[in-house]
């Protein structure tokens, strides 16, 4: 696994949303994006992260930018998920991992003494330029709002 880097030009995608419709990173096009890779839907570690940018999406909004989560649930488990929470951003669904792999976050995993593949849980933030600006790699579900928010105040 080699995640994206800094100065990397992201990967153009389209997935389907929550709600089947499909969204493309070049619909972000001279915007900051948030593209957020996460293991599963309505999991606590991932429900936890999510609720955490959805309590601060005026914040982040203040910024410019605009959130994006990728999971490999399918659609209708996003949208229960994202009705649940009340979640005010859009979900992805990569249900065969491609659009994880481009950017380097689908790889090896262990979990309770199992090794298999998933995606890793990295943030990229995409700037205007269409190029990663700054990647999410070192935070705590409880934190990766925060971690951002940090970052955008620093750099903005």
């Amino acid at each position: 696994m080699s995640p994206l880097n800094a100065g990397d030009k992201a990967p153009l995608f389209s997935l389907p949303d929550q709600d089947g419709e499909s969204i493309s990173l070049a619909d972000y096009a001279g915007q900051r994006v948030l593209v957020y890779f996460y293991p599963k839907a309505m999991t606590p570690g991932c429900t936890v992260q999510a609720c955490g940018l959805r309590d601060n999406m005026d914040e982040l909004k203040q910024f410019n930018v605009e959130v994006l989560g990728i999971s490999t649930d399918k659609p209708e488990k996003l949208s229960r998920f994202a009705e649940k929470e009340l979640l005010n951003f859009t979900l992805l669904s990569d249900e065969d991992h491609t659009v994880a792999e481009a950017f380097g976050v689908w790889g090896e995993k262990q979990f309770m003494g199992k090794t298999y593949d998933g995606i890793h849980r990295i943030s990229f933030l995409i700037g205007t330029d269409g190029k990663v600006e700054h990647v999410f790699d070192k935070f705590k579900t409880s934190d990766h709002d925060q971690v951002v928010l940090e970052y955008l105040k620093a750099h903005s």
